[in-house]
């Protein structure tokens, strides 16, 4: 395996030399599977691993003349090994060497998206905790409807974190893939217990079925989570930055002791890091059309995907990395509001009770359409009136308090009935 990486390194993954470490694991895995099977002197083993290696700026040289990046690393390796290379790369296509290295770089960096998925996945659990019976308002298309509790917000949040979890879980095994098979995919020159043991060796496991190149939609699929992932974190900082708005400010970014919002208006603190998040998670979605266009190769290969897999697959796997690095430290230091968040809830004087005030009606016995009707005329009266107090328009609608108590009218106004049933979550969260 490549060496682990502490996590702020996940572009070491993605260096040119850490791909041609790649290249070396897998040319010496196949030269022991080799020797296993008595295809090679026990000698010439010992002295390829004692010898192979390489240097980044000799095979740039190569390459400019071979035009050939994989002959240009076997040159160079073979420099330093001597007559024992002739052992290296026997039965094997340059495929063979780049897709189950590029494997080895992508089974890593799916490791470092996992621990820092868990990272964040912690702390919006730790949130939701803490904030389960925080109410405030809950919206639809933007507008007030019922109150819920910011943890109850969080839980789903941390549902869909942990259902990105588990993608990448997936993801690892379906990215975790080599083969061994040579020209066309078909063996003729390798025996097929070469890549089975070569496999094992990597902590990989071999292809179904390549060609001569493991098929791209493997590489798709990890496109494709990766942003699914990143649309996840976008909309969790959508939320945010929605919520940090001056005329809402339930919740607000840490904004540190020197910290500067604008050079021109000294009072402003701007959700910027939310902001960065969300412009991040579009360069993610940009290349899921890239990574599709990857899978239809011309009959058992061409390289027409090699040239923006060596931006995109970096870049995609960099970015979410940070990403979820971000997101972790937002919610870390992220200001909760409550007040604000009840402020908000009782605006227009409990307008947002209107369907608990609906469904006492119908229960004392009025039907449907007329109790819609009646509550619905309160409400809006209530709402194009900056001082509307719906409450006090059901008192003083004698047709309405002809039929319900003042405390029947109490229960309905009652916010904390909407969280009652928030175990049923949490249960499921175990949080």
């Amino acid at each position: 395996m490549i060496e682990r990486y502490t996590l702020p390194e996940m572009g070491r993954i993605w260096t040119e030399n850490a791909k041609f470490q790649s290249w070396l694991k897998v040319e010496i895995a196949a030269c022991e599977a080799n020797c296993s099977l008595g295809k090679m002197p026990e000698a010439a083993l010992k002295e390829i691993r004692l010898n192979a290696k390489f240097e980044e700026s000799r095979i740039k040289e190569i390459e400019k003349e071979v035009k050939h990046d994989v002959i240009a690393f076997l040159t160079n390796i073979n420099e330093y090994v001597g007559d024992s290379g002739r052992y290296i790369h026997v039965g094997m296509t340059s495929s063979d060497v780049l897709d189950t290295g590029l494997s080895l770089q992508l089974k890593d960096s799916c490791e470092l998206l996992l621990e820092e998925i868990e990272n964040l996945e912690n702390e919006v659990r730790s949130l939701a905790r803490q904030h389960k019976n925080t109410l405030m308002i809950g919206r639809s298309h933007a507008i007030h409807g019922e109150p819920i509790s910011f943890g109850f917000k969080l839980a789903g949040w941390l549902a869909e974190i942990l259902r990105d979890k588990k993608r990448l879980l997936i993801l690892k095994e379906s990215i975790s893939i080599g083969q061994i098979s040579g020209a066309m995919g078909t063996y003729a020159n390798t025996n097929p217990e070469i890549e089975k043991i070569t496999c094992e060796l990597l902590g990989l496991k071999p292809d179904t079925a390549s060609t001569q190149v493991i098929s791209r939609d493997r590489h798709a699929e990890y496109v494709q989570t990766i942003a699914l992932i990143g649309a996840s974190l976008d909309r969790f900082a959508t939320e945010i930055r929605n919520l940090q708005r001056t005329d809402v400010l339930e919740v607000e970014e840490g904004f540190s002791k020197g910290q500067k919002g604008s050079s021109a208006m000294p009072h402003k603190r701007n959700p910027i890091r939310s902001e960065r998040v969300s412009g991040l998670s579009r360069i993610l979605r940009s290349y899921v059309v890239t990574a599709l266009e990857n899978v239809p190769l011309w009959h058992e290969r061409d390289i027409s995907h090699s040239s923006n897999e060596r931006i995109m697959l970096p870049d995609v796997s960099i970015c979410l990395h940070f990403m979820l690095r971000e997101m972790k430290e937002i919610i870390n230091n992220l200001k909760v509001y409550p007040d604000n968040m009840l402020k908000n809830l009782n605006i227009y004087g409990g307008v947002i009770f209107s369907q608990k005030v609906l469904l006492l009606l119908v229960e004392k016995g009025m039907s449907r359409e007329k109790a819609y009707s009646l509550v619905q005329k309160n409400a809006h009266q209530a709402w194009n009136n900056e001082n509307g107090n719906f409450k006090e328009n059901i008192e003083g609608d004698q047709e309405i308090m002809t039929l319900v108590s003042e405390n029947d009218l109490n229960v309905c106004f009652d916010p904390s009935i909407h969280l009652n049933n928030l175990n049923v979550i949490w249960d499921k969260l175990s949080i």
